[in-house]
């Protein structure tokens, strides 16, 4: 073999041990019984540290020099470039270092799921702060290898390329822009009354609309499933995808649309190439291009007033509960249900107008944390004070619905919050380039035919891996690279019209 051939086949060996992790990682955040933490904690710890060192072996940095002097096609390029990245990103990092965060972010994601519920920021607060410690060791060390700051060392491992400089002053402009949108936006609705659709919505009947949307949007049920979980999240490998959700019994639309957030993810992994899946350049793009799959989903077409169209008698049909005689059931005010706007404190349960901005508070915390310009104590009164500047609310002494909230810092993800935001935008710019080139795409989704919508993101997002840099596949998609304006755009016309 020579070495580019040397290479694939070390990568699909590699990738079979991160078919396992992900299984394994699903499992312990929807399966496993709470006694069987510490020894799956171990059992993760040893298969980071194995994967690790497949990855930082010497030969490969050999292979890789004697693969760039072979005549490879645009795939086999492109699938080299990848692999290089990652023998950069994984050789800097020590092993002794990847062993300690894996044992360290397991026992405190898990803590996390019991602090949360009893809102006890002490008892989380030493176990995040040796996250932090360990994530600022991993920044310090990527910063030496990348020349980048801290922050911008972690943040490119999740979108590549990405820099504070670029995204200060895109957040600058959402938070000069988003708060009059959303005092504007709330006046206005305020002058239309909701009525909320009462009673008990049983789990079961919530489970059985998901799987009949999730079907309605195209998931593969061979090779993906559904289940349940603290946090909802999609995991798994592109043949078993396993997403999951969270249901509460006076509130259907949150599980639903977690389900179909979550759905869009799994589409995406799902048309993923099917010829490259076991290497580098099969993979998702970026944190934010599969964000971007989630909101199209979820954000642009399902919150459409023509897919209400669709969706409403089907919510009718599932609950006991639901009288289509009832004003409260009727599609006017289930649109008007749907496309809400409020001031919440959970950022996965917000509205698109308000989410960017439960984001960039979190990005600006994590920016500061990991630059050593604010400590874990200082977590929760900065939380506070940024949720009453953006916001309007205060969690002050209320942990759970303010910084105990999200998964992300218990389980080391720091960079990866506003690949959320970036994500949004990029929904808002490819969906409207689909509506573009597909006349007819509205009329189809008030139908629920979502085959052309999949098909064109199949050919232009899914089907692409890595093949292309976001830039460059953004241009090749919708003829620009990513640009805001799709996104205020969006905004406007969708809650003022204009």
């Amino acid at each position: 073999m020579n070495d580019y051939q040397q290479l694939q086949q070390h990568f699909a060996r590699l990738n079979d041990l991160a078919h396992v992790q992900a299984i394994a990682g699903w499992d312990e955040a929807a399966m496993m019984p709470s006694g069987g933490g510490e020894a799956r904690g171990q059992a993760l710890a040893t298969l980071e540290v194995i994967m690790h060192g497949m990855v930082t072996d010497p030969r490969v940095g050999d292979w890789i020099e004697g693969a760039s002097e072979e005549q490879l096609d645009p795939w086999q390029s492109a699938n080299l470039r990848e692999i290089a990245r990652s023998y950069r990103q994984a050789t800097c990092m020590p092993a002794d270092l990847v062993e300690r965060q894996k044992l360290a972010t397991s026992r405190s994601e898990q803590a996390w799921r019991r602090y949360r519920t009893e809102n006890n920021w002490q008892a989380m607060a030493p176990l995040l702060q040796e996250v932090v410690t360990l994530a600022r060791e991993e920044a310090a060390v990527r910063a030496d290898a990348t020349g980048l700051s801290r922050y911008d060392a972690l943040l490119d491992t999740y979108e590549p390329g990405m820099t504070c400089a670029r995204v200060d002053p895109l957040f600058a402009d959402l938070k000069a822009f988003l708060p009059g949108l959303l005092d504007e936006v709330l006046a206005r609705q305020a002058a239309a009354p909701l009525l909320q659709p009462e009673g008990s919505f049983s789990i079961e009947e919530q489970r059985q609309l998901g799987l009949e949307i999730m079907r309605t949007l195209g998931f593969d049920f061979e090779h993906g499933r559904l289940d349940v979980s603290h946090h909802p999240f999609c995991g798994g490998v592109p043949s078993d995808v396993r997403i999951t959700t969270r249901y509460r019994t006076d509130d259907f639309v949150a599980a639903l649309m977690g389900v179909i957030h979550e759905t869009g993810h799994a589409l995406y992994e799902q048309g993923l190439p099917a010829a490259w899946r076991q290497q580098p350049v099969g993979q998702a793009l970026s944190m934010a291009m599969h964000e971007s799959q989630s909101l199209l989903m979820e954000m642009q077409a399902c919150r459409s007033r023509e897919f209400l169209h669709y969706l409403v008698p089907h919510l009718q049909q599932a609950f006991a509960a639901a009288d289509p005689a009832l004003p409260a059931w009727g599609e006017d005010n289930l649109y008007r249900l749907y496309t809400r706007v409020k001031r919440g404190y959970i950022r996965v349960d917000a509205d698109e107008v308000s989410y960017p901005l439960h984001v960039i508070l979190r990005y600006e915390i994590e920016r500061d944390l990991m630059e050593g310009r604010m400590e874990v104590t200082e977590i929760p009164e900065a939380w506070d004070q940024r949720m009453q500047q953006y916001l309007g609310l205060s969690t002050a002494g209320n942990y759970s619905d303010g910084c105990l909230q999200d998964v992300h810092w218990p389980a080391g993800l720091f960079g990866y919050f506003p690949t959320y935001t970036l994500g949004a935008m990029t929904a808002a710019q490819l969906f409207a380039t689909a509506r573009r080139d597909i006349p007819e795409l509205m009329q189809q989704l008030a139908g629920g035919n979502f085959c052309a919508l999949l098909g064109w993101l199949r050919d232009r997002v899914h089907g692409q891996g890595k093949l292309l840099a976001c830039d460059d596949l953004m241009t090749q998609a919708t003829g620009n690279p990513l640009q805001a304006h799709y996104f205020r755009d969006h905004l406007q016309q969708r809650y003022l019209g204009r």
